[in-house]
């Protein structure tokens, strides 16, 4: 939606209009939505379907078999791969100069951004079933860049795991950012109101931030990292 020429975009996943986890909530509303299955993809006769790394094996293969070319692009971990997944949608699209004008801005707002101060509070990220992020990490990229040091990290964690609710408050951060619950209710969501954390949030600041500012590698993250730069800044 970034970068397509109007016109171009034939349908967009139904996620896209999930509140919960989507960046273009508005823009998205004026696209028809799939459910990424390969009978209704090879309906809208595409030229191209831009896919995940975690989309469908069977369906990718199924629409690689009809004819179809499918594009798979590769999660981004860090902050500094997200220009190459920008440059790759540029040249699948032959937008090439529109990704290359939306990665100088991206370059440049992560500079302004980015936090060069002497004072690095602890941070933990909290979510569902005591889910965190460690080095190695798109969030943990966030983290830092706005002048925090990321508790996970320091407790050995690379990557995406789960963090002992026992030991994240023996940890005793500054900051707790916790994940927001999702409808439906799911048991796992249930250490994020439980009495220690409460007790954890009383002597310490707490935020929760929307998931969808972190869940991608878009320049949606400049949000998040500008709101944890408030939060720095605030003490």
């Amino acid at each position: 939606m970034m970068l397509a020429a109007p016109g171009q975009l034939v349908s967009i996943s139904r996620i896209s209009h999930d509140p919960n986890v989507s960046v273009m909530l508005e823009e998205a509303q004026r696209y028809p939505i799939n459910f990424g299955q390969g009978e209704e993809v090879f309906r809208l006769n595409p030229d191209l379907v831009l896919a995940g790394a975690f989309t469908s094996p069977y369906t990718v293969g199924l629409l690689r078999r009809l004819g179809i070319e499918v594009a798979q692009l590769p999660i981004a971990h860090t902050l500094e791969t997200i220009p190459d997944n920008i440059r790759e949608v540029g040249r699948l699209l032959g937008r090439e100069a529109e990704a290359e004008a939306l990665i100088v801005q991206f370059s440049a707002d992560l500079a302004r951004l980015r936090a060069n101060r002497d004072h690095a509070p602890r941070a933990a990220l909290h979510y569902a079933n005591n889910y965190t992020s460690g080095e190695n990490s798109l969030a943990h990229d966030i983290l830092t860049a706005a002048g925090f040091t990321n508790i996970a990290a320091e407790a050995g964690l690379s990557g995406g795991g789960n963090l002992a609710m026992e030991r994240l408050i023996m940890l005793m951060p500054d900051l707790v950012i916790s994940g927001q619950p999702y409808p439906g209710a799911s048991r796992s969501e249930e250490v994020l109101g439980h009495p220690a954390m409460e007790r954890l949030r009383e002597g310490h600041a707490a935020h929760a931030l929307a998931d969808a500012e972190w869940v991608c590698g878009t320049p949606a993250v400049l949000r998040a990292i500008a709101r944890l730069t408030t939060l720095h800044e605030r003490g």
